[in-house]
């Protein structure tokens, strides 16, 4: 029997492979204005930020106000995407067939995006009404805001769910908030999340073991 009562999985690179779409877009849109970085830098800086951070930090790199538009164009772009390219996570919906516990999804994108690539990779009705995004609560990770609204709205205190996440930045939120966090390795490149997270885990196959284990 698991010490977990609820699981509060994030999106972006959990449940959809969309981390690699979605900071590509991102790197070009930047590179069009000037800003000369990669998709390593994207994942660096801008993995886990709410995207006002990422604009701010664009901005910077190019010495300007980013145009009006570019949020909206960032979205009809990435949208495109993603709905040519985007893929569940391998393993993920093994996992979520297998989960003998209530779950949900609380992300830092707004609830368009995330209803989009679930429905895209097959996931949506898994998930349905319990998706939380931080545009909901206008707080962004590592604030906790996000992860304390799903655990509540769910039903259960910090300390009864688990959130599986994979960036720093995710990971200091659930931990500001009290949870227990799985940090998922698989594209942790500069190896922060094993210093971080209550445990780690490099394939989806390692996580079910993990949530059900008692100790």
């Amino acid at each position: 029997m698991s010490k977990y009562k609820c699981v509060i999985f994030d999106c972006d690179g959990v449940l959809v492979d969309s981390e690699p779409i979605g900071n590509q877009v991102m790197v070009d849109m930047a590179n069009e204005l000037g800003a000369q970085i990669n998709l390593d830098y994207a994942y660096q800086h801008f993995k886990g930020n709410s995207f006002h951070k990422c604009e701010n930090l664009i901005s910077e790199l190019i010495g300007k106000d980013l145009p009006t538009n570019f949020e909206s164009e960032y979205r009809r772009r990435s949208f495109e995407k993603f709905k040519s390219d985007i893929k569940p996570v391998e393993g993920v919906s093994d996992v979520i067939k297998h989960l003998n516990l209530p779950f949900c999804v609380a992300s830092s994108g707004p609830e368009n995006k995330i209803q989009l690539n679930l429905e895209l990779t097959g996931l949506w009705s898994y998930f349905k009404a319990n998706v939380f995004s931080c545009y909901g609560v206008q707080k962004w990770k590592p604030d906790p805001a996000v992860f304390l609204w799903a655990a509540k709205t769910m039903g259960f205190q910090p300390e009864e769910c688990v959130v599986i996440e994979d960036s720093v930045i995710g990971v200091n939120a659930a931990v500001n908030g009290g949870f227990d966090v799985f940090g998922f390795t698989a594209h942790d490149y500069n190896h922060q999340l094993n210093s971080k997270a209550t445990k780690t885990f490099n394939d989806m196959a390692d996580l079910l073991p993990l949530i059900h284990n008692k100790n």
